[in-house]
């Protein structure tokens, strides 16, 4: 086999495996206790708890369309890995639906059901396809119409977990948007790596107060590569590591110290 073939038979590894993990994530964690999160996977669930029907025909009827809407804007690789992506999420929901939940408790479902929702996804985009539509469409849309893709989404995702906790109760409420919340940010591991520690480079001409900041504030070690020149005006260099979790506080602590600073990551 040649190297594109064996890119192609990753790519499908990778979205099934994506696909796979998204569908434990609802069937086995999140849909047993009712607890639902965003984009069309959310609106699906939502759909499927409500009617009692299968949540893996609403997972395709629904996503399906959008894709249809779309398609004059992606090309034809990315429509045949989120189909197929689509039909193995669909049907591997179907199949898992009659086991029960693995945990009875809410809050760990919530936190493993968002996690495994959230890295399959996640796959399955890094691979070449999608299991959500919603993002996508929301791009497509606003770009014609020159609104925020993310202020839709995120219109459309509230919606969708006011109606659930009307729907639901405020118990279930709590649970669905912890699950959403961990679904996002691990919506983002697959694509930018599992590397967790970041490459942070600073500019400023206040290295000095930045420095000790970090080193009150993160506990963190600095290095000034370059020490700032007020005369001529050139910006100090320094370097750091941080945690990807820490990295908007290392930001906000940063910008106390001087606004006018630059900082880039290394992902």
């Amino acid at each position: 086999m040649n190297r594109r073939s064996n890119s192609k038979v990753l790519n499908v590894i990778g979205v099934i495996a994506g696909a796979l993990l998204a569908s434990i994530g609802l069937e086995l964690f999140l849909i047993p206790h009712g607890i639902i999160v965003g984009g069309i996977t959310g609106l699906s669930a939502l759909f499927a708890l409500t009617t009692e029907m299968k949540l893996g025909l609403f997972l395709f009827l629904l996503n399906l369309p959008l894709l249809l809407i779309q398609r004059k804007n992606i090309d034809a690789s990315f429509a045949i890995f989120t189909i197929f992506g689509l039909l193995i999420f669909s049907l591997g929901t179907i199949f898992l639906h009659p086991y029960p939940a693995l945990t009875s408790n809410p809050l760990p479902a919530a936190l493993f059901g968002g996690l495994s929702l959230g890295l399959g996804i996640g796959l399955a985009l890094r691979f070449g396809g999608a299991l959500d539509t919603a993002e996508k469409v929301a791009e497509t849309f606003c770009s014609k119409k020159g609104l925020s893709p993310e202020g839709i989404m995120l219109l459309l995702n509230c919606s969708i977990l006011i109606a659930a906790g009307f729907h639901f109760g405020f118990d279930q409420a709590v649970y669905s948007v912890t699950a959403y919340i961990l679904a996002y940010e691990s919506v983002k591991l697959p694509l930018r790596g599992f590397r967790f520690t970041l490459s942070v480079s600073i500019k400023s001409h206040e290295c000095a107060r930045i420095q000790e900041a970090l080193a009150v504030y993160l506990n963190r070690n600095v290095a000034i590569l370059e020490s700032p020149d007020s005369q001529s005006g050139y910006l100090g260099v320094m370097e750091c590591k941080c945690h990807r979790w820490e990295a908007s506080r290392l930001v906000a602590v940063i910008k106390n110290c001087d606004p006018d600073s630059e900082i880039s990551f290394d992902v």
